[in-house]
């Protein structure tokens, strides 16, 4: 596994102070609604709650000062045999830049290949807004797989993003 970034700590267990920091966080971020603020903090209470059942799994980087810094939620695709979906990646809104979340990605990629993981699928919206989401993708080494037209709401697509990470093991 890669080694955090300098002044900042990893950790793979989500605590329950976790869910009001990730509501803090992706509230902050200034790109997601009420909803999906409250979906990012569900899916910690349910990884809370029902542990690896639950089906998520979270790289959450601290700063110094012990605060969210950033974090991603991920976990397998139920039905595959080797995807996973990459549920959430964001960064605290004044530390964006600073190539955490590209660190966050590849740590949650390297997690996925060490449990077999040979594709990584991310969502995102194709409003004009998210286009430095949808260049961060690509510049991670994501595909554009395919395009939802209105499925978020008129004019708000669904972008499907895919990476192989790992040979497969059918190949």
């Amino acid at each position: 596994m890669i080694d955090p970034p300098d002044g900042y700590g990893v950790r793979d267990d989500v605590r329950l102070d976790d869910v009001e920091a990730v509501r803090t966080l992706v509230a902050g971020t200034g790109y997601f609604n009420d909803d999906e603020v409250r979906i990012a903090a569900e899916l910690v209470e349910e990884r809370l709650a029902r542990g690896a059942p639950s089906g998520y799994e979270f790289v959450l980087l601290d700063a110094a000062d012990g605060s969210l810094a950033g974090y991603s939620c991920w976990g397998p695709i139920d039905g595959t045999a080797c995807s996973y979906d990459l549920f959430w990646i964001a960064v605290r809104d004044d530390l964006r830049g600073a190539g955490l979340g590209r660190w966050l990605l590849r740590a949650t990629e390297d997690r996925i290949a060490e449990r077999g993981g040979g594709r990584v699928y991310a969502e995102t919206s194709g409003r004009a807004q998210y286009a430095s989401t949808r260049a961060f993708y690509e510049r991670c080494g994501y595909l554009r797989e395919a395009e939802l037209t209105d499925f978020y709401g008129p004019g708000d697509a669904k972008v499907f993003y895919v990476k192989e990470i790992a040979d497969r093991p059918d190949a």
